[in-house]
């Protein structure tokens, strides 16, 4: 889902909507939240950003969430979803969250700049996005060969040879992860040295189908009917400046992720690079009432499958927070 910085100032003559439980974010947390929310009488209002559905809207063939044997694609299965929301009695919108005030007793959140929703309970799903090289390509391939997610995609390439683009730890799990599917898995890294704990540099290195290109960054891809190779430039910028083709079926980022949490970080607890702070066991954020879910909230795992588990803890986690605010 994509959100704005945050930065807009509430009118306080703006006439606020009044609603019990309020979702920001239409992925597969949010919606199940809706689902949740809806079955335990809530009345949820859901706003779903500018990417309906999520990250999952991007991914062609999805074999690896319970309940459907013979696959199905993302932008279905979030259909799906949505249906099964909207069928219980979400009120699901589209809008963006752009502002929100959780300084009071109320929780306040402007959607589009031009709309107050006041809300006695609020569950942020906004998700994350996969930071991406800005390749052209990385466009053009999207779903034929382009992945931002090993664990999700990586079965697609058994036996086959791909790159993974990254240094640090995430990069060095997709190519271990890869390396146990694939025939050949090339992990593309910009400098001469990995960032990842030393630890994992050993499992790269004693893995012996994953060859280490230092000093490469990729510049383009090439193919027909999806990806086929990548284009590489060895010691870009330097006099021993070389371009170098190799042959893929597969093109994997792993240089992590962008948490959407930016309009609510004055009030709600991240960490260093924005996934908002839940008490262990609980999609409790520290500000009373508002509850996170799904991949705004999960640096390690970022499935569909663990997105939807937490979107149901947030549902359960607010009816019970609502239960005794009544009382």
């Amino acid at each position: 889902m994509e959100i704005r910085s945050g930065k807009e100032q509430l009118d306080p003559q703006m006439t606020a909507e009044k609603v019990r439980c309020l979702i920001i974010g239409s992925g597969p947390a949010g919606y199940t939240a809706a689902i949740y929310a809806s079955r335990a009488n809530l009345n949820p209002v859901l706003y779903t950003g500018l990417q309906e559905g999520g990250q999952l809207t991007n991914t062609t063939d999805v074999e690896n969430f319970p309940g459907y044997p013979n696959g199905i694609t993302g932008p279905e299965m979030m259909e799906d979803l949505k249906k099964q929301a909207r069928k219980f009695g979400t009120d699901i919108r589209f809008g963006i969250a752009t502002d929100v005030d959780f300084a009071g007793n109320t929780r306040r959140v402007i959607i589009d700049d031009n709309k107050l929703v006041d809300a006695d309970a609020i569950i942020i799903a906004t998700g994350a996005t996969a930071r991406y090289l800005g390749l052209e390509a990385e466009q053009k391939y999207a779903g034929m060969g382009v992945s931002a997610c090993a664990t999700c995609d990586g079965f697609f390439y058994k036996k086959k040879d791909v790159a993974v683009v990254g240094g640090g730890d995430t990069a060095a799990e997709e190519a271990t992860y890869l390396a146990g599917l694939c025939n050949k898995v090339y992990l593309v890294v910009r400098r001469d040295v990995l960032r990842a704990s030393k630890a994992m540099q050993e499992k790269v290195k004693n893995t012996s189908n994953i060859e280490i290109l230092w000093e490469h960054q990729a510049v383009d891809l090439f193919g027909d009917n999806g990806v086929e190779g990548v284009v590489l430039v060895k010691k870009k910028g330097t006099p021993q400046e070389e371009t170098v083709k190799i042959k893929i079926d597969g093109f994997f980022l792993a240089i992590g992720h962008t948490p959407n949490s930016d309009p609510f970080k004055r009030f709600i607890d991240t960490d260093e690079v924005g996934y908002i702070k839940t008490i262990p066991g609980t999609t409790k954020t520290n500000v009373p009432g508002v509850f996170a879910a799904g991949d705004v909230q999960d640096p390690r795992y970022r499935q569909a499958v663990t997105a939807a588990g937490s979107g149901c803890m947030a549902a359960i986690d607010a009816e019970r927070y609502l239960s005794e605010l009544h009382k």
